[in-house]
């Protein structure tokens, strides 16, 4: 697989967790399976490959389809380009604060819980949410979510989408840790499509 296909497969990642929190905020549900790799994902800090972070390639093919679709400019949810421009920006300010080792040693301090309850757990998820709130929350400017006031105002439904978030920023971390560049959507849109399609076959 080559460098740009192990990027590619870092930015699903991302956009899979990232309409996950879309999905939260406007419904107040996840669905499980999406839920549970983004989750586990945070957990993973030492995997051996790219696509090792997420349980496997086939784990990333909703993503995969959702970068396709963006970048063919199928794609319905208009909001949710925006929120990965936003994480990714966020990224560039986190990976340079020292709270960046915070974060590190507060999922290491999580991990035992996560394995034995399941990174999906609401104790885990709580955990991961209040974890985001006392670090990346902190950096400005915030990433803003969107989405039913209903659901906004639960702090279970909060919780999850700061847990998620942290997994987005994860693989935002993991795809500036492959080479990746806001620079390769204006120039490498057609070979990062080329390599979401190789991926996908």
């Amino acid at each position: 697989m080559s460098a740009l296909e192990h990027r590619m497969l870092a930015l699903a990642g991302l956009v899979q967790a990232l309409a996950q929190v879309r999905r939260i905020a406007d419904t107040g549900q996840a669905d499980a399976g999406i839920l549970a790799t983004a989750l586990d994902s945070v957990f993973r800090i030492d995997a051996e490959s790219p696509a090792a972070v997420y349980g496997g390639q086939a784990a990333l093919r909703p993503g995969l389809l959702l970068l396709r679709s963006y970048f063919r400019n199928e794609a319905r949810d208009p909001l949710l380009p925006r929120l990965a421009l936003a994480v990714l920006q966020l990224e560039r300010r986190f990976s340079r604060d020292p709270m960046a080792r915070r974060v590190h040693d507060g999922l290491l301090a999580l991990a035992p819980d996560a394995r034995r309850l399941d990174s999906t757990h609401p104790e885990v998820l709580a955990a991961l949410g209040s974890l985001y709130a006392d670090t990346v929350s902190q950096l400005r400017p915030r990433v803003m979510v969107q989405g039913n006031p209903h659901y906004l105002g639960q702090p279970g439904v909060v919780a999850e989408i700061r847990a998620v978030l942290l997994a987005a920023l994860r693989s935002a971390v993991l795809w500036r840790q492959l080479g990746g560049s806001l620079w390769d959507f204006l120039l490498r849109r057609r070979a990062m499509l080329a390599a979401i399609d190789t991926a996908l076959a």
